[in-house]
């Protein structure tokens, strides 16, 4: 296996609980109002320092996705997923997105920033 280089984040930033890896940068979080099977989760518009799994496609409760699932890059922990494609017109904003389930991130960011107002939603798998 070779060297990990990872990118280095400037300003507040979101890490891996289980390693400190930085992953994201507040600025980059579209929605806090998302749900997934284990709580709460984040969406955002880039997220760094990952490996992505298989591409496969499921069931969610905001419908059919095709997603891939996201790992740190550092200490492999199951981190959330990656939207590849939505098939509900409704949900197309997602596609290109990550989530991160915000019991396996830690964060330097305060929770004062109101981002509700912005895009929400709940996923995760539906069985």
């Amino acid at each position: 296996m070779g060297r990990i280089f990872l990118v280095d984040l400037e300003g507040r930033c979101y890490r891996c609980r289980f390693c400190d890896t930085p992953l994201a940068l507040a600025d980059d979080v579209l929605s806090r109002t998302f749900n997934c099977r284990k709580g709460r989760a984040y969406l955002f518009n880039n997220v760094v320092n990952i490996m992505v799994g298989v591409v496969e496609e499921r069931s969610m409760l905001s419908g059919f996705h095709t997603v891939e699932d996201i790992f740190c890059c550092c200490c492999g922990q199951l981190l959330g997923w990656k939207y590849v494609a939505a098939h509900d017109k409704g949900q197309k904003y997602k596609e290109g997105k990550f989530v991160l389930e915000r019991w396996r991130i830690a964060g330097e960011v305060t929770e004062e920033f109101n981002l509700d107002a912005r895009l929400g939603s709940s996923d995760g798998e539906s069985h």
